[in-house]
Protein backbone atom coordinates (compact mmCIF):
# COMPACT_ATOMS: atom_id res chain seq x y z
CA UNK A 1 0.00 0.00 0.00
CA UNK A 2 2.89 2.47 1.03
CA UNK A 3 4.19 1.84 -2.64
CA UNK A 4 0.75 2.65 -4.30
CA UNK A 5 0.53 5.79 -2.47
CA UNK A 6 4.24 6.41 -3.32
CA UNK A 7 3.73 5.69 -7.09
CA UNK A 8 0.43 8.18 -7.09
CA UNK A 9 2.23 10.40 -5.48
CA UNK A 10 -0.51 10.70 -2.26
CA UNK A 11 0.76 12.79 0.09
CA UNK A 12 1.05 10.35 3.54
CA UNK A 13 2.41 9.91 6.40
CA UNK A 14 2.68 6.34 8.67
CA UNK A 15 1.14 3.02 8.03
CA UNK A 16 -0.63 1.21 10.11
CA UNK A 17 -1.98 -3.13 9.98
CA UNK A 18 -5.20 -4.72 11.22
CA UNK A 19 -2.38 -6.57 13.46
CA UNK A 20 -1.43 -3.51 14.76
CA UNK A 21 -4.90 -1.84 15.28
CA UNK A 22 -6.16 -5.44 17.52
CA UNK A 23 -3.36 -4.50 19.84
CA UNK A 24 -4.48 -0.91 20.71
CA UNK A 25 -6.91 0.13 23.40
CA UNK A 26 -9.65 3.20 21.95
CA UNK A 27 -7.98 5.82 23.37
CA UNK A 28 -4.90 4.27 21.73
CA UNK A 29 -6.05 3.81 18.82
CA UNK A 30 -7.44 7.18 18.61
CA UNK A 31 -3.87 9.11 19.49
CA UNK A 32 -2.18 7.10 16.68
CA UNK A 33 -4.39 8.28 14.44
CA UNK A 34 -2.81 11.72 14.52
CA UNK A 35 0.31 9.93 12.88
CA UNK A 36 -1.00 7.29 10.33
CA UNK A 37 -2.72 8.11 7.18
CA UNK A 38 -2.16 4.48 5.69
CA UNK A 39 -4.20 1.42 6.57
CA UNK A 40 -3.41 -2.03 5.68
CA UNK A 41 -5.51 -5.33 5.67
CA UNK A 42 -8.12 -3.75 8.38
CA UNK A 43 -10.58 -6.29 9.47
CA UNK A 44 -14.45 -5.15 9.14
CA UNK A 45 -15.20 -4.70 12.94
CA UNK A 46 -11.62 -2.50 12.58
CA UNK A 47 -12.94 0.10 9.76
CA UNK A 48 -15.49 1.12 12.69
CA UNK A 49 -12.85 1.39 15.43
CA UNK A 50 -10.97 3.38 13.19
CA UNK A 51 -13.67 5.85 11.89
CA UNK A 52 -14.80 6.25 15.66
CA UNK A 53 -11.41 6.96 16.69
CA UNK A 54 -10.96 9.71 14.25
CA UNK A 55 -14.18 11.32 15.08
CA UNK A 56 -12.78 10.90 18.83
CA UNK A 57 -9.88 12.98 18.07
CA UNK A 58 -12.41 16.48 15.96
CA UNK A 59 -11.57 14.82 12.64
CA UNK A 60 -15.12 14.84 10.44
CA UNK A 61 -14.64 11.16 8.56
CA UNK A 62 -16.39 10.39 5.61
CA UNK A 63 -16.11 6.84 4.54
CA UNK A 64 -17.16 5.01 1.02
CA UNK A 65 -18.33 1.17 0.88
CA UNK A 66 -20.22 -0.82 -1.03
CA UNK A 67 -20.32 -4.68 1.30
CA UNK A 68 -21.89 -5.78 3.67
CA UNK A 69 -19.22 -5.76 6.64
CA UNK A 70 -18.68 -1.77 5.11
CA UNK A 71 -22.43 -1.25 6.88
CA UNK A 72 -20.96 -0.59 10.06
CA UNK A 73 -17.98 1.93 9.32
CA UNK A 74 -20.60 3.47 6.73
CA UNK A 75 -23.59 4.01 9.63
CA UNK A 76 -20.87 5.72 12.28
CA UNK A 77 -18.80 8.29 9.72
CA UNK A 78 -20.56 11.13 9.64
CA UNK A 79 -21.39 10.96 6.07
CA UNK A 80 -21.15 7.68 4.56
CA UNK A 81 -21.18 7.04 1.38
CA UNK A 82 -21.82 4.12 -0.73
CA UNK A 83 -22.27 3.36 -4.54
CA UNK A 84 -25.20 2.97 -6.61
CA UNK A 85 -24.77 -1.51 -7.40
CA UNK A 86 -23.95 -2.00 -3.59
CA UNK A 87 -25.58 -4.15 -1.83
CA UNK A 88 -29.01 -2.94 -0.14
CA UNK A 89 -27.53 -2.98 3.45
CA UNK A 90 -24.59 -0.76 2.58
CA UNK A 91 -26.81 1.21 0.35
CA UNK A 92 -29.58 1.71 3.41
CA UNK A 93 -26.61 3.01 5.78
CA UNK A 94 -25.25 5.31 3.79
CA UNK A 95 -26.30 9.44 3.73
CA UNK A 96 -24.98 9.53 0.37
CA UNK A 97 -25.36 7.28 -2.49
CA UNK A 98 -22.78 7.90 -5.44
CA UNK A 99 -24.17 7.15 -8.98
CA UNK A 100 -20.81 7.88 -11.11
CA UNK A 101 -18.26 5.04 -10.09
CA UNK A 102 -15.58 7.84 -9.96
CA UNK A 103 -13.78 9.35 -7.22
CA UNK A 104 -13.46 12.69 -8.89
CA UNK A 105 -17.05 13.43 -8.26
CA UNK A 106 -16.47 12.94 -3.92
CA UNK A 107 -13.39 15.81 -4.48
CA UNK A 108 -15.48 18.06 -6.92
CA UNK A 109 -18.41 17.70 -3.93
CA UNK A 110 -15.87 18.94 -1.20
CA UNK A 111 -14.69 21.24 -2.88
CA UNK A 112 -18.78 22.85 -3.82
CA UNK A 113 -19.73 22.24 -0.35
CA UNK A 114 -16.80 24.32 1.24
CA UNK A 115 -17.32 27.00 -1.74
CA UNK A 116 -20.89 27.06 -0.39
CA UNK A 117 -19.89 27.28 3.51
CA UNK A 118 -17.94 29.94 2.72
CA UNK A 119 -20.31 31.75 0.67
CA UNK A 120 -22.78 31.37 3.58
CA UNK A 121 -20.28 32.79 6.18
CA UNK A 122 -20.08 36.22 4.30
CA UNK A 123 -23.85 36.26 3.90
CA UNK A 124 -23.59 35.83 7.96
CA UNK A 125 -21.20 38.22 8.65
CA UNK A 126 -22.20 41.24 6.22
CA UNK A 127 -26.11 40.29 7.56
CA UNK A 128 -25.52 40.52 11.26
CA UNK A 129 -22.87 43.29 10.92
CA UNK A 130 -25.11 45.77 9.36
CA UNK A 131 -28.18 44.94 11.07
CA UNK A 132 -26.77 44.91 14.60
CA UNK A 133 -24.93 48.59 13.06
CA UNK A 134 -28.24 50.07 11.73
CA UNK A 135 -29.98 48.75 15.53
CA UNK A 136 -27.38 50.11 17.34
CA UNK A 137 -27.26 53.75 15.38
CA UNK A 138 -31.45 53.68 15.81
CA UNK A 139 -31.06 53.31 19.53
CA UNK A 140 -28.85 55.66 19.59
CA UNK A 141 -30.28 57.96 17.40
CA UNK A 142 -33.67 58.06 19.34
CA UNK A 143 -31.93 59.11 22.87
CA UNK A 144 -30.74 62.76 20.74
CA UNK A 145 -32.93 62.96 17.99
CA UNK A 146 -36.46 64.92 18.72
CA UNK A 147 -37.85 62.93 15.49
CA UNK A 148 -37.12 59.50 13.60
CA UNK A 149 -34.22 59.21 11.68
CA UNK A 150 -35.90 56.83 9.42
CA UNK A 151 -39.26 56.30 8.94
CA UNK A 152 -40.70 52.88 8.94
CA UNK A 153 -41.21 52.42 5.31
CA UNK A 154 -37.68 53.86 4.62
CA UNK A 155 -36.34 51.35 6.97
CA UNK A 156 -38.35 48.52 5.06
CA UNK A 157 -37.17 49.94 2.08
CA UNK A 158 -33.36 50.13 3.19
CA UNK A 159 -33.42 46.60 4.18
CA UNK A 160 -35.37 45.46 1.17
CA UNK A 161 -32.90 47.22 -1.10
CA UNK A 162 -29.62 45.77 0.99
CA UNK A 163 -30.97 42.09 0.57
CA UNK A 164 -31.41 42.76 -2.97
CA UNK A 165 -27.62 43.45 -3.26
CA UNK A 166 -26.89 40.47 -1.53
CA UNK A 167 -28.61 38.15 -4.52
CA UNK A 168 -25.22 37.32 -6.11
CA UNK A 169 -23.29 36.32 -2.84
CA UNK A 170 -24.21 32.42 -3.91
CA UNK A 171 -22.36 32.93 -7.15
CA UNK A 172 -19.21 34.96 -5.90
CA UNK A 173 -15.75 33.62 -5.73
CA UNK A 174 -14.17 32.23 -3.22
CA UNK A 175 -10.93 32.41 -2.23
CA UNK A 176 -8.07 29.04 -2.52
CA UNK A 177 -7.51 28.92 1.06
CA UNK A 178 -10.87 28.89 1.74
CA UNK A 179 -11.60 25.28 -0.43
CA UNK A 180 -7.87 24.17 0.82
CA UNK A 181 -9.25 22.90 4.28
CA UNK A 182 -12.59 21.91 6.04
CA UNK A 183 -14.01 24.63 8.35
CA UNK A 184 -16.45 24.64 10.89
CA UNK A 185 -18.78 26.83 12.46
CA UNK A 186 -17.29 29.38 14.68
CA UNK A 187 -19.94 31.50 16.35
CA UNK A 188 -17.08 33.58 18.06
CA UNK A 189 -15.62 34.82 15.12
CA UNK A 190 -18.82 35.91 14.06
CA UNK A 191 -19.41 37.46 16.99
CA UNK A 192 -16.14 39.78 16.80
CA UNK A 193 -16.77 40.54 13.42
CA UNK A 194 -20.03 41.71 13.99
CA UNK A 195 -19.10 43.68 16.71
CA UNK A 196 -16.56 45.24 14.94
CA UNK A 197 -17.87 45.88 11.87
CA UNK A 198 -21.50 47.08 13.46
CA UNK A 199 -19.84 49.17 16.06
CA UNK A 200 -17.83 50.64 13.14
CA UNK A 201 -20.91 51.19 11.04
CA UNK A 202 -22.97 53.12 13.74
CA UNK A 203 -19.76 55.49 14.84
CA UNK A 204 -19.89 56.82 11.15
CA UNK A 205 -23.78 56.95 11.59
CA UNK A 206 -23.01 59.19 14.37
CA UNK A 207 -20.59 61.16 12.64
CA UNK A 208 -23.25 61.49 9.86
CA UNK A 209 -26.04 62.40 12.30
CA UNK A 210 -23.64 65.17 13.97
CA UNK A 211 -22.86 66.84 10.38
CA UNK A 212 -26.41 66.55 9.14
CA UNK A 213 -27.81 68.26 12.19
CA UNK A 214 -24.72 70.98 13.23
CA UNK A 215 -23.13 71.50 9.42
CA UNK A 216 -26.45 71.40 7.43
CA UNK A 217 -29.28 72.50 10.11
CA UNK A 218 -30.84 69.35 8.38
CA UNK A 219 -34.82 69.19 8.98
CA UNK A 220 -36.54 66.11 9.53
CA UNK A 221 -36.98 65.30 5.90
CA UNK A 222 -33.71 66.15 4.62
CA UNK A 223 -32.00 64.34 7.71
CA UNK A 224 -33.83 61.02 6.73
CA UNK A 225 -33.04 61.27 3.35
CA UNK A 226 -29.26 61.93 3.49
CA UNK A 227 -29.35 59.28 5.96
CA UNK A 228 -31.05 56.65 3.72
CA UNK A 229 -28.78 57.42 0.82
CA UNK A 230 -25.54 56.68 3.09
CA UNK A 231 -26.42 54.14 4.31
CA UNK A 232 -27.97 52.31 1.81
CA UNK A 233 -24.58 53.24 0.14
CA UNK A 234 -22.51 51.81 3.07
CA UNK A 235 -24.00 48.74 3.70
CA UNK A 236 -24.00 47.82 -0.43
CA UNK A 237 -20.43 48.88 -0.97
CA UNK A 238 -18.59 47.36 1.87
CA UNK A 239 -19.86 43.91 0.54
CA UNK A 240 -17.18 44.42 -1.19
CA UNK A 241 -14.60 44.59 1.37
CA UNK A 242 -15.64 42.18 3.93
CA UNK A 243 -16.58 39.55 1.14
CA UNK A 244 -12.91 38.40 1.92
CA UNK A 245 -10.28 38.57 4.80
CA UNK A 246 -7.60 39.44 1.65
CA UNK A 247 -6.94 43.25 0.50
CA UNK A 248 -10.41 44.19 -1.23
CA UNK A 249 -8.11 45.27 -4.88
CA UNK A 250 -6.58 41.43 -4.60
CA UNK A 251 -9.78 39.60 -5.42
CA UNK A 252 -12.50 39.94 -7.83
CA UNK A 253 -16.04 39.60 -6.93
CA UNK A 254 -18.12 37.77 -9.02
CA UNK A 255 -20.06 39.55 -11.86
CA UNK A 256 -23.03 38.31 -10.68
CA UNK A 257 -22.46 40.00 -7.13
CA UNK A 258 -21.12 43.45 -8.80
CA UNK A 259 -24.48 43.56 -10.83
CA UNK A 260 -26.74 43.09 -7.97
CA UNK A 261 -24.97 45.32 -5.50
CA UNK A 262 -24.89 47.97 -8.27
CA UNK A 263 -28.04 47.95 -9.65
CA UNK A 264 -29.30 48.29 -6.20
CA UNK A 265 -27.15 51.32 -5.48
CA UNK A 266 -28.04 52.91 -8.40
CA UNK A 267 -31.71 52.53 -7.53
CA UNK A 268 -31.61 54.65 -4.05
CA UNK A 269 -30.74 57.71 -5.81
CA UNK A 270 -32.95 57.43 -8.25
CA UNK A 271 -36.30 56.73 -5.81
CA UNK A 272 -35.10 59.86 -4.23
CA UNK A 273 -36.17 62.01 -7.86
CA UNK A 274 -38.11 59.90 -8.56
CA UNK A 275 -42.12 60.56 -8.54
CA UNK A 276 -42.05 58.31 -5.47
CA UNK A 277 -39.86 60.33 -3.59
CA UNK A 278 -42.62 62.38 -1.77
CA UNK A 279 -44.91 59.54 -1.03
CA UNK A 280 -41.97 58.02 0.66
CA UNK A 281 -40.68 61.01 2.71
CA UNK A 282 -37.90 61.73 0.42
CA UNK A 283 -37.12 65.35 -0.49
CA UNK A 284 -34.26 66.84 -2.82
CA UNK A 285 -30.73 66.72 -1.10
CA UNK A 286 -28.33 70.03 -1.88
CA UNK A 287 -25.36 69.33 -4.20
CA UNK A 288 -22.80 70.10 -1.06
CA UNK A 289 -24.57 67.55 1.20
CA UNK A 290 -24.15 64.84 -1.72
CA UNK A 291 -20.46 65.94 -1.67
CA UNK A 292 -20.51 65.19 2.24
CA UNK A 293 -21.87 62.18 2.24
CA UNK A 294 -19.74 60.97 -0.77
CA UNK A 295 -16.65 61.62 1.39
CA UNK A 296 -17.81 59.96 4.62
CA UNK A 297 -18.86 56.95 2.56
CA UNK A 298 -15.23 56.47 1.19
CA UNK A 299 -13.47 56.90 4.60
CA UNK A 300 -15.79 54.71 6.02
CA UNK A 301 -14.71 52.00 3.23
CA UNK A 302 -11.01 52.79 3.71
CA UNK A 303 -11.37 52.52 7.89
CA UNK A 304 -14.01 48.83 6.92
CA UNK A 305 -11.02 47.39 5.18
CA UNK A 306 -8.33 47.56 8.15
CA UNK A 307 -11.05 46.86 10.70
CA UNK A 308 -11.70 43.82 8.93
CA UNK A 309 -7.61 42.59 8.89
CA UNK A 310 -7.45 43.16 12.43
CA UNK A 311 -10.37 40.80 12.98
CA UNK A 312 -9.00 38.55 10.08
CA UNK A 313 -5.77 38.52 12.00
CA UNK A 314 -7.22 37.24 15.50
CA UNK A 315 -9.62 34.88 13.85
CA UNK A 316 -6.16 33.21 12.02
CA UNK A 317 -4.56 32.85 15.31
CA UNK A 318 -7.43 31.42 16.93
CA UNK A 319 -8.03 28.62 14.61
CA UNK A 320 -4.29 28.12 13.21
Amino acid sequence: MRHLADVLRVPARGLITGAEVAELSDAALAARMEEVDLYARIAPDQKTRIVLALRQRGRTVGFLGDGVNDAPAIHAADVGLSVEGATDVAREAADMIMLVRDLDVLADGVEEGRRTFANILKYVRMATSSNFGNMLSMALASIFLPFLPLTPIQVLLNNLMYDLSEIGIPFDRVEAAEVARPRAWDMGEILRFTAVMGTLSSVFDMATFAILIFGFAAPPELFRTAWFLESIATQILVIFVIRTYAPVWTTRPHPVLIASSLTALAAAPLLVVSPLAASLGFVPVPGALIATIVVIIMVYLACAELAKRLVGRSTTSSVF
